[in-house]
């Protein structure tokens, strides 16, 4: 059989089509998955057994082996700050935070990590400079709720009124409440100073408050307070009407103001039926006691005496038996003053108010609760434990 040459030109043309062939096939072909190190499950075993120390041990080893684990850095991040260690924390999310290679979107996640780190370490001035750079990224309003933390921390109060103001434009969530008592705090320190002059600056001051919470007690409370500093008693006394009106539990903050009020008008009789009809309301020991001693001074020991009694009968308290006690309460077999002394003891041990939101309980009254820093959660009235006797 005579030997066809052309079939010499086919050979190259099978060979480049065999290894075309291969390559599509190697495309489609799915790449086996790379081995995870063992040490990863052993720390995720540690976590879910909750031994952290273990974990962390066991997520470092997988961090050695592989430096690429951007999302076990951030886990190894936050189990050190949750461990206290935000020295540790800061590094892993610094390096992290200063790597030019990772996507912006991971490194805005370090930056805020390293916030968050510096916050729990106590270095406000760090922590804010961090969340500052976070402006305009999908991390911004979280940034800047905790810059309006720090900004509360430190008693910044206009830069804190500023942030709130932000908060409320992108509609995070409603902080009127929040912003008013802001502006209380510069009312306050306003008349801590003692000046005339500042009076103005106090009501200016009470006046953005009420802006921003038309009904909040504490700027109505600050209102009428301002208004008889500045010899106004007819204008005090609208001011605590409308609080009384609304906020009936708030009477023992302004009731001696109240009084004074109405003994300038002339009106005492009228100033202290309307804190009585407040107490019948909300009955408490502060305004109990308030209400005594102006009856004390005004009216005798016996009036009081038997207005307090009368009460006792109604709800009875160990801090109302203390202030009877105290004002000679008749045919009592043992020495009042011994009595009234241990009684005493043992209500300011146990007569406090409570904030509602972590259960912090305080003999003085706060806007502000000291343990879990929530606005107007603490209690008007002072709670006993195991105050009604019967």
């Amino acid at each position: 059989m005579e030997f066809e040459f052309w079939w010499l030109l086919a050979i190259p043309l099978f060979f480049g089509l065999g290894w075309l062939a291969s390559r599509l096939d190697a495309r489609q072909t799915p790449k086996s998955p790379r081995s995870v190190p063992d040490a990863y499950f052993r720390g995720l075993n540690f976590l879910l057994n909750e031994q952290p120390d273990k974990a962390i041990d066991a997520f470092l080893d997988v961090v050695r082996l592989d430096p690429e684990t951007i999302e076990l850095h951030f886990a190894l991040g936050s189990l050190f700050r949750r461990r206290g260690e935000t020295d540790r924390a800061i590094r892993v999310h610094q390096n992290l935070a200063e790597r030019s290679d990772l996507p912006a979107a991971q490194r805005e996640q370090a930056l805020f990590e390293v916030g968050q780190d510096f916050l729990r370490a106590g270095l406000l001035d760090r922590a804010e400079d961090a969340f500052h750079r976070l402006e305009g990224s999908r991390h911004a309003v979280a940034a800047l709720r905790h810059r309006m933390s720090i900004a509360q921390q430190v008693r910044d109060w206009p830069l804190a009124i500023e942030l709130a103001g932000r908060l409320q434009r992108e509609g995070d969530f409603p902080v009127g409440r929040d912003i008013a008592h802001f502006h209380c705090e510069l009312a306050v320190a306003a008349l801590s100073g003692g000046a005339a002059e500042r009076l103005g600056q106090a009501a200016r001051a009470v006046d953005a408050a009420l802006a921003a919470d038309p009904e909040h007690p504490r700027a109505l409370a600050l209102r009428g307070e301002i208004a008889l500093a500045s010899g106004d008693a007819r204008s005090a006394i609208e001011s605590w009407q409308r609080l009384l009106d609304r906020h009936p539990a708030h009477a023992p903050r302004i009731a001696r103001g109240w009084l004074r009020a109405h003994e300038a008008l002339e009106r005492l009789d009228q100033g202290l039926a309307t804190l009585e009809r407040a107490h019948e309301v909300h009955p408490g020991t502060d305004l109990l006691t308030e209400i005594a001693e102006a009856r004390l001074t005004h009216r005798g020991l016996e009036d009081a005496r038997s207005w307090v009694e009368a009460r006792l009968r109604e709800r009875p308290t160990l801090a109302g038996l203390e202030k009877l006690l105290t004002l000679g309460a008749p045919h009592h077999a043992a020495d009042p003053e011994m009595v009234a002394g241990l009684l005493g003891a043992h209500v300011k041990r146990h007569s406090r108010h409570a904030c509602a939101q972590c259960g912090f309980r305080a003999r003085q009254f706060a806007w502000q609760c000291p343990g879990c820093g929530s606005w107007d959660s603490f209690s008007p009235q002072r709670d006993e434990v195991a105050e009604v006797l019967r």
